[in-house]
């Protein structure tokens, strides 16, 4: 399957935008040269527990599936104790797929599914280096790391141009991998069940979920319709690195429901 069958049209437009700024490749790959992509292989080695087909190979059997449907060889994968519910792929020429282990304690077997895919969307999509390298940026931009000698380092390599449009595409580029997981779950309401769950935390199994959807296509529709709503909506989630969970429900919708996704899967 090419990435051109399914990628976001935010994200296309988005990622030629960033393209088109003279000299971004070369000051990506001297970014990510200062910090090493061995860094984040030892950080992960080090710190997280490796999946493989003796270790959680459950989980281990979900990258296979999602690999082989979406035509990736596989990469690493590693689960982190973190709070945060989240999960990222990182790396270079080697990607890595980190979930969070707080993830993994709200989803269903479906659901993890869907996350994985998600991942090895980015990997398919050839996300890896810009998305790489908006993480970084992301996190040097917290206090705690701001006042490091590598915080300066970035700015010196990154114009604010540069960040900005890296930042807009990386938001984007998250509605490609949110179609990645549904080609490979081939279920929407799997992947609404779990942004409903990235929404509404341990409290989702007391949430409607034709609500849910219905609050998702409300957002659409006023995004669509009203100037106002659109401005904050686009303002709000600037500084993310992820869009609105209700957002990409609502994206994920669109295309199903515009017949796009039964076109592509029936070309299969």
């Amino acid at each position: 399957m090419s990435k051109h069958e399914y990628v976001h049209p935010a994200d296309s437009k988005a990622l030629a935008a960033l393209r088109a700024i003279p000299g971004i490749d070369s000051a990506l790959k001297k970014l990510l040269s200062v910090t090493g992509e061995s860094a984040i292989r030892v950080t992960f080695m080090a710190s997280a527990v490796k999946v493989t087909p003796q270790q959680c190979p459950d989980l281990h059997a979900k990258l296979q599936i999602a690999c082989t449907t979406l035509g990736v060889d596989m990469p690493e994968l590693y689960i982190q104790q973190n709070p945060i519910v989240n999960a990222f792929t990182g790396g270079v020429e080697k990607p890595i797929i980190v979930l969070h282990s707080s993830l993994l304690e709200r989803l269903s077997d479906e659901e993890v599914l869907a996350v994985i895919a998600h991942e090895v969307g980015h990997i398919h999509a050839e996300h890896v280096l810009y998305l790489t390298a908006a993480r970084l940026l992301l996190a040097i931009s917290t206090i705690p790391l701001a006042s490091l000698p590598i915080a300066a380092i970035f700015k010196e390599i990154l114009s604010a141009t540069m960040t900005g449009a890296l930042m807009a595409w990386a938001r984007r580029a998250e509605l490609s991998c949110d179609r990645a997981a549904l080609l490979v779950t081939q279920d929407p309401h799997v992947i609404g069940r779990t942004m409903m769950k990235l929404c509404g935390g341990t409290f989702a199994s007391k949430i409607d979920y034709e609500l849910f959807l219905e609050q998702a296509r409300e957002f659409e529709k006023n995004y669509d319709e009203k100037k106002l709503d659109k401005f904050w909506a686009d303002i709000l989630s600037s500084g993310l690195s992820h869009p609105f969970p209700v957002w990409r429900v609502s994206e994920i919708l669109k295309w199903v429901e515009d017949g796009q996704y039964a076109e592509l899967m029936d070309k299969k």
